[in-house]
């Protein structure tokens, strides 16, 4: 067995790890470069193997830098099944129709100036309709089901408590007599978090595949961080300013309508000033995304699965407004009032926040807030490194907003949460590969892990091919010196810019509940049977609250 790594490999973003057997090809999720020019050109080149060769393809969760070039994928010619849990599918086909809608804008208005200067017209990486027939592999499963892909392979999907349907991918593979677990993290989320439950642990695994965004580095607590933010919302609509909030769609835009719900009810000490202060999400987006886990209540936490059931919505309050049309995303910004607006994208690359940006970075009065990952080459990390003048729609602002960076939002483990999580399983894999990080988080972590559990980890920096059984390295594809280059010229053009102006215990209880004498075929059975009960009943639980509210 073999795994080749052509995304995530020298960054955060394009996560895709081919698996090869002795009769199948697996795809784990195939994600879309972002970050800085040279990033985002790797989209459209070849995948590294053939999409018509793939047999069938796993994807962990929906976010576009793990489902992003999925359209491509089957643009050029995959037609097989993408395995991913029920939730994940629900929300990975609005994203991305709303990433090929954005594809074909883009295109628009670079043709639009090459028509002007005579240059070539260029194609969208892909389309609207790409995006929606790609939508049509899609193929559901719960969470902790032994599902059967065929007679060789099944797998199984477990909570990562990144956003809502991520997963933990856990695969059993057959060669021969020989049967293979390999296990890929995925990206894992925050204990103790609102809405999702925390990650799932896993015991065992041959090779383990893993993420390391943040090997490096500890967060605040997410006390904290509330603490503080909602000390900015007060202080900047005190002295008559906006708070504006870059943030991804999915997943952090639902906590932050979570908190400042729970915010608005228990500070009734402030209750004449939070009475007219307007809450915006102004995202089409995370409007649609927002909808998706209200109808998702099944795979939350218990805390706010009892909120929905007691008839209590918590992505909703008074003082939310959902923005739809351009004109009322416009409208936002000549409104003088006091307000806090919630806006896409996350790192500000594109979508209505750097329209926002625009309109607010220059204004003392204003706050910033950043809640999630700035990948280098973005506008956001731009911002979050401090600098002082940015160009925006070939406009440049000069920055006097107040920025503030609170890491406590993060969707993603900080080295200590990676480190607990890699803690649980029982013993070490035969070997763990480490992804979806920058070179010296993957790393640090690397050192760290091997320091406190004695686990070998390999930092993965480049495209590269091994040979599991083997334990060897088949190649290795410089990159990096392509990389570098483009992004000193960014730095060199953004320099001389200045210069002219980021259910085990299910299974484990159906065991115990069961004759010893069942087959595994039956527990199996018998364990898929109470997931879909369990799933049912919330579902059916949270239609009787809300028609009783």
């Amino acid at each position: 067995m073999k795994v080749k790594f052509l995304g995530a490999a020298m960054s955060v973003t394009g996560t895709c790890h081919l698996i090869t057997t002795d009769q199948y090809k697996i795809l784990l999720d195939c994600g879309q470069f972002q970050g800085s020019k040279a990033l985002e050109e790797l989209n459209a080149m070849d995948f590294g193997f053939q999409p018509s060769e793939i047999d069938f393809m796993i994807l962990s969760h929906s976010h576009i830098d793990h489902s992003g070039r999925i359209p491509l994928l089957t643009k050029r010619g995959y037609s097989g099944k993408i395995y991913c849990t029920d939730a994940t599918a629900d929300l990975v086909e609005i994203m991305l129709k709303d990433s090929g809608y954005i594809h074909e804008k883009e295109a628009e208005w670079t043709n639009r100036k090459a028509e002007r200067s005579g240059k070539p017209f260029v194609e969208p990486l892909y389309t609207f309709q790409d995006a929606a027939d790609a939508a049509k592999n899609l193929e559901p499963v719960l969470y902790g089901q032994l599902y059967e892909i065929n007679p060789d392979i099944q797998v199984r999907f477990r909570d990562a408590g990144h956003i809502l349907g991520s997963s933990i991918v856990e695969l059993w593979i057959r060669e021969g007599e020989h049967v293979t677990k390999l296990v890929f993290s995925g990206d894992l989320g925050v204990k103790n978090r609102p809405i999702l439950r925390d990650p799932e642990t896993i015991e065992e695994a041959d090779f383990l595949i893993m993420e390391a965004t943040y090997g490096d580095r500890v967060h605040e607590s997410s006390g904290e961080s509330l603490e503080k933010f909602f000390e900015i919302i007060l202080n900047t609509t005190r002295r008559g300013g906006s708070v504006i909030i870059p943030s991804f769609a999915v997943g952090r835009t639902q906590e932050l309508i979570y908190q400042l719900n729970i915010f608005y009810e228990e500070h009734q000490e402030f209750k004449h000033e939070l009475d007219k202060l307007m809450v915006y999400v102004d995202s089409p987006l995370a409007t649609s995304a927002t909808e998706i886990f209200r109808r998702n209540a099944q795979v939350f936490d218990d805390e706010t699965r009892e909120y929905i059931l007691k008839g209590d919505n918590p992505l909703d309050f008074k003082n939310l407004v959902f923005t739809r049309t351009s004109d009322e995303s416009r409208q936002l910004n000549f409104n003088p009032d006091p307000k806090i607006i919630i806006s896409a994208s996350g790192m500000c690359d594109a979508g209505r926040i750097k329209h926002h940006l625009k309109h607010n970075l220059w204004n003392p009065k204003n706050s910033i807030v950043f809640v999630g990952y700035q990948a280098e080459g973005t506008l956001g990390r731009s911002i979050v490194n401090g600098d002082k003048d940015v160009t925006i729609f070939g406009e440049k602002i000069h920055i006097n907003a107040e920025i503030h960076n609170l890491e406590g939002f993060s969707g993603h483990a900080d080295r200590d949460g990676l480190l607990e999580w890699l803690s649980g399983f029982v013993k070490p894999p035969k070997r763990v590969f480490l992804v979806h990080g920058e070179e010296m988080s993957k790393k640090n972590f690397a050192y760290t892990v091997k320091q406190t559990l004695g686990f070998d980890c390999t930092a993965i920096e480049d495209v590269s091919e091994y040979d599991l059984e083997l334990d060897t390295v088949l190649s290795v594809e410089d990159t990096r010196n392509l990389i570098a280059t483009e992004d000193q010229l960014d730095k060199v053009k953004s320099q001389l810019s200045k210069l002219r102006d980021e259910l085990e215990t299910i299974l484990y209880n159906t065991h115990l509940a069961v004759d010893q004498n069942t087959t595994q075929e039956r527990i199996n059975e018998i364990s898929n049977s109470l997931i879909e009960l369990e799933k049912n009943s919330i579902k059916l639980g949270t239609t009787i609250a809300t028609k009783e509210a």
